[in-house]
């Protein structure tokens, strides 16, 4: 019974963190590459995010047009969920395996994120191709400065578009070069 309990619980720590860890970079993304303010996406986004980046945002300054509070804090987040989630399993790790395996985790949740949002991109566009909704914007802000150098490499073939097949090479690639290494390196430092 106890086994049932801790898998919920890891779960849970999951599911929470993993959203919320994901609008925040979401945020970062969209600071980084200046995307609209003011599409109610990134409206929520910055509402959502604002109790704990504005406390942070006074110690940890921005440069350069990138939010290192943001950094920080999808860092501290990150470690909070391997030490809960260590804890709810029973296990433990040191504190250079934590910090490796906090920043395999974040790169491969940018990955993630870049994966899964041209995905919903190119659903959107075989739904409703050329119709903006603040989705779409988004989604555009996001994917394009990736998706550009893609499509110069691999242009369009009679209006078919095969970047995305790429890109998803190039992800995958980066799972398997950087994201794994460090992760066993994670684990091997325990």
């Amino acid at each position: 019974m106890n086994g049932y309990f801790s898998s919920a619980a890891v779960f849970l720590i999951d599911a929470v963190f993993g959203i919320y860890m994901i609008i925040v970079l979401l945020r970062l993304m969209l600071q980084i590459l200046r995307a609209d303010f003011y599409n109610p996406l990134s409206q929520f986004i910055v509402k959502v995010t604002n109790p704990l980046l504005k406390p942070l945002r006074r110690i940890i300054p921005g440069v350069g047009g990138i939010d290192f509070a943001s950094i920080v804090l999808l860092f501290i987040l990150q470690l909070l969920k391997l030490i809960l989630t260590a804890l709810a399993a029973g296990a433990m790790f040191s504190i250079t395996s934590l910090f490796v395996l906090s920043i395999a985790e974040l790169i491969a949740l940018v990955l993630n994120v870049y994966m899964i949002s041209i995905l919903i991109q190119i659903v959107l566009s075989w739904i409703g191709p050329n119709t903006y909704n603040p989705v779409t914007g988004i989604l555009y802000a996001i994917n394009e400065p990736v998706m550009r150098p893609a499509r110069r490499i691999l242009p369009p073939i009679a209006n078919v578009d095969l970047s995305p097949i790429l890109v998803f090479i190039c992800i995958g690639l980066l799972k398997i070069l950087v994201v794994s290494p460090l992760i066993d390196l994670g684990y091997r430092l325990n």
